[in-house]
């Protein structure tokens, strides 16, 4: 496929990854407010992670899978990866419109377990499109450029909680009861979701297989073959994907720390509340939206100067990841230390530089290491080094880390996601490959 691949404008690279914004509407609003959710249905704030496992279990099974499967779908008139962000935005908006209405606590899990799972038959794929459409000099340009929708996506959906109780729509509601404020915010999530995605399938076009006689012999081998073959892909990954998987790990955990306690913990230790019933806890929540979107704000602006850099010189992607993996550890850290509400904008503010580049040079480097015409189950393979991080902070690893490390108090739970980012940063020193580490 290297020999037909053309380098392509900023807008082809926009209108391809354009479905990226509906994805972060769904994971922004899934990450800010299902923890939310679940505390006004009842959730002791210690039983929050748990009920996020269903989410991270599907997506280590089911991404290999969809990787695989995109990797051998080939039609000319709905493409390669295209039938898949379909599938996958209509189960998502399904999902992420009715997951306020849940009226008990198995009912906003299994919400939850449906959309994550849904989002992510999505999200992989996309992945793999920039790596399919893109030269290697035009990759970290590309990730980056979708790191820049995503980054509009989180900001513009972490605030619409605190934007529908701006224009009167009622941000408290019965006890057990999830406010309108946040039933709202979801539908607008599930309307951009779909919509974006579907502006994407029908203003890009995808390459056909190089080889299209050897195409469709590998397609034939069988679904039996086909997992046999994700097993050999998972054992035989590149050493690259290893060191990065590292990465991946201690960034994922730290941000699966923040998405579950950073509602209860803020609320408490910033606004001094916790009865989740009351105007003053809600009032809280939806501030804590507010300062969340200020990280997908700054990822956004964030994305956009690493766009511009990467389109005009070549850049150290090793380097880059791990400084900013530093700032986004020290902003979480300082959350602990911030004495009034306005002081977490500046936290969030390094968050979001460390959120940019977690959804870029990772995939950029791992795009440099493996074949083009495996990368969509490699995309989905490299998601376990996501997902299993996920699982084991779901399964009781955040819980028993940052009562060890740190204490009791819910706050602390920022100060463990600190330090996993820190680690993180640092761990990047493993990937030596210049091949993988420079554009």
């Amino acid at each position: 496929m290297t020999s037909i691949k053309k380098e392509l404008s900023f807008w082809q690279i926009w209108n391809m990854s354009f479905g990226f914004l509906g994805i972060q509407f769904g994971f922004a609003l899934q990450g800010g407010f299902m923890s939310r959710i679940f505390q006004t249905l009842g959730a002791d704030k210690d039983a929050i992670p748990f009920l996020w496992i269903a989410a991270p279990l599907t997506g280590l099974l089911v991404q290999p899978i969809v990787g695989y499967l995109s990797d051998h779908t080939w039609s000319p008139k709905f493409g390669r990866r295209k039938p898949f962000f379909f599938i996958g935005a209509l189960f998502s908006t399904i999902a992420l419109f009715f997951a306020p209405y849940s009226s008990a606590l198995w009912m906003a899990a299994g919400a939850l377990w449906i959309l994550d799972a849904s989002i992510n038959i999505s999200m992989e794929p996309f992945r793999a499109l920039v790596a399919d459409k893109l030269p290697e000099s035009q990759r970290s340009y590309g990730f980056v450029i979708q790191t820049l929708i995503i980054g509009i996506g989180t900001w513009v959906a972490s605030n619409l909680p605190w934007f529908m109780t701006t224009i009167g729509v009622p941000n408290t509601a019965a006890p057990g009861v999830v406010p309108d404020s946040v039933k709202y915010a979801f539908a607008v999530g599930a309307l951009v979701l779909f919509t974006s995605i579907l502006y994407t399938i029908l203003t890009t076009d995808e390459y056909p297989p190089e080889d299209l006689e050897k195409f469709q012999t590998e397609k034939k081998k069988g679904f039996l073959q086909g997992i046999k073959e994700i097993f050999e892909n998972i054992s035989g990954m590149p050493k690259v994907m290893k060191q990065l998987g590292l990465v991946q790990f201690f960034s994922w955990f730290a941000f699966f720390t923040m998405w579950s306690f950073a509602t209860p913990a803020i609320t408490a230790h910033v606004f001094g509340v916790t009865d989740t019933s009351s105007e003053a806890y809600n009032n809280a929540a939806d501030s804590v939206g507010n300062y969340l979107g200020t990280y997908g704000l700054v990822s956004m602006i964030y994305a956009l100067i690493l766009a511009f850099v990467a389109s005009k010189y070549k850049i150290n992607r090793r380097l880059c990841h791990l400084l900013s993996l530093l700032a986004g550890g020290c902003g979480f850290i300082s959350i602990y230390f911030v004495t009034a509400p306005w002081m977490l904008h500046l936290s969030f503010v390094l968050v979001g530089v460390s959120w940019a580049s977690i959804l870029s040079m990772p995939y950029a480097m791992l795009s440099s290491s493996v074949e083009p015409r495996k990368m969509g189950v490699f995309m989905g393979i490299f998601n376990m080094f996501i997902v299993i991080p996920q699982i084991v902070a779901a399964l009781g690893g955040v819980n028993f880390l940052y009562k060890l490390i740190f204490g009791e108090a819910v706050i602390n739970t920022m100060l463990l996601a600190g330090l996993l980012l820190i680690l993180a940063a640092f761990s990047n020193l493993l990937i030596t490959d210049k091949k993988v580490t420079h554009d």
